[in-house]
């Protein structure tokens, strides 16, 4: 039987899982390449033979998704599968046209086919969109297993940016470990809440071997996902976060619906900041979706050191990134605190934005008068420092939940605004992982 060629749409995520889940040592298909967007500079460098298995053993290139047409033409492809998150059904499906008008069958890959069992009581954190809450919803849960006598440990949804051979199975038990394995700003606002209260991090680029390490120090696996996307691994308890601030985006995104239909649990977050008239939108969504699943209702209330040091004057607000560039917020924690404590003025950075923190508003001109705490590679690093710097302002209100001064030299006053979930009412998570994790037993 000839083989069929494929394409594998991704960015240094769930494309690779797809790949070592579904197309490893599959005699059936050929893996033609992986395309990459989402991520600045993840292209051009390859799947390495290490992780690509015995079919390739000079791995598997990555290319840009701008190519994907003439690619499909050049290389005869059969078939391309769509494998990154949070994008909306719209997008999704104008790949899918540019695909099948090019030739190829355009593919999306299900539950059944990629995720994997694990031995140990799985409760997965996944979201309807970047930004929901996922990271303090994770922390929550955590909490409530080690109150228990319960020893959680988490796997991260991957974001392996650098070489992926050293990076297939992570392990992060202190700070020094962020160093270690060189993580990005992105990586570093994941894993630094987790380790600053105890909680061990696995991540990486294969996770059946990241899950065999981590079963071997865990009670319990907490699935903590990324973007909106489903789990990679089967959940015993599936949480799915859901943001009031978007509403409607849990039936128009990708896969959004598909975690809202797949969940137990449903946590409505940030209703102490949202519009009442969005809150019942996505009530009566969750209901008319999934009406079996437990709805929980929650907040995200925000505390920050040194709030004098907004009062009054003149700040520059940096959040969080990915929730400001493929996550479609215009606002998030530091704007609210900046809000809350009286702030005089915003500042606009985009007019002393460098290199290529100027290139991620060019590409994201929706972000509007606010700076993503971008840093997927040292230039970028560099590049938001230098942004910094150069605002003249009064104080930064950092809104990431990193400590940023481990990374970058900032010469102005700080503040840094934190937040962890808050549940209102009941039932609440304690009394619904009881019920799982007893029926586990």
């Amino acid at each position: 039987m000839q083989k069929k060629k494929v394409l594998i749409m991704g960015a240094a995520g769930r494309d690779f899982h797809n790949f070592n889940t579904v197309f490893r040592d599959n005699p059936l298909y050929e893996v033609i390449a992986f395309t990459a967007t989402q991520i600045p500079n993840i292209e051009d460098r390859k799947y390495p033979a290490k992780l690509a298995g015995k079919l390739y053993p000079r791995g598997i290139p990555i290319l840009s998704e701008d190519d994907l047409v003439d690619l499909i033409k050049k290389h005869k492809i059969d078939e391309v599968v769509f494998s990154y998150s949070d994008v909306s059904y719209n997008y999704v499906m104008h790949k899918g046209a540019a695909v099948m008008a090019a030739g190829a069958d355009f593919k999306l890959l299900g539950r059944e086919s990629t995720t994997l069992k694990s031995k140990r009581p799985v409760i997965a954190v996944c979201a309807t969109r970047t930004g929901s809450g996922k990271s303090q919803t994770t922390r929550k849960v955590c909490e409530l297993l080690k109150a228990k006598g319960i020893k959680p440990v988490v796997i991260r949804h991957p974001m392996p940016y650098g070489d992926l051979t050293k990076q297939i199975c992570q392990r992060f038990a202190s700070l020094a470990d962020l160093d270690k394995h060189r993580c990005t700003i992105e990586e570093r606002e994941e894993y630094e809440p987790h380790i600053r209260e105890g909680t061990i991090v696995y991540a990486g680029v294969d996770y059946g071997v990241i899950l065999s390490e981590a079963e071997k120090e865990a009670k319990v696996i907490v699935w903590d996902g990324g973007n909106n996307d489903i789990p990679f691994y089967r959940p015993d308890l599936h949480i799915t976060v859901v943001d009031p601030h978007r509403p409607g985006d849990e039936l128009s995104y990708f896969p959004s619906e598909t975690n809202l239909l797949l969940a137990d649990v449903v946590l409505i977050n940030k209703v102490d900041s949202a519009d009442y008239q969005d809150i019942e939108q996505v009530r009566f969504n969750i209901r008319k979706t999934n009406p079996d699943a437990v709805m929980i209702e929650a907040a995200s209330p925000i505390y920050l050191n040194n709030p004098e040091r907004i009062r009054g004057k003149r700040v520059l607000v940096v959040e969080d990134g990915p929730t400001l560039t493929h996550g479609g917020m215009t606002y998030g924690a530091g704007v609210i605190a900046a809000d809350k404590f009286g702030a005089k003025e915003t500042i606009d950075p985009r007019p002393w934005v460098k290199g290529e923190i100027k290139k991620a508003f060019e590409k994201y001109p929706h972000i509007g008068p606010l700076l993503p705490a971008l840093g997927y590679s040292a230039k970028e690093i560099k590049d938001l420092e230098t942004t910094i710097n150069s605002i003249p302002c009064d104080a930064v209100i950092i809104g990431t939940p990193i400590d940023l001064t481990r990374l970058l030299k900032i010469n102005k006053p700080l503040v840094r605004v934190r937040y962890d979930l808050q549940e209102i009412g009941k039932p609440d998570l304690e009394e619904v992982m009881g019920k799982i994790l007893r029926s586990k037993r």
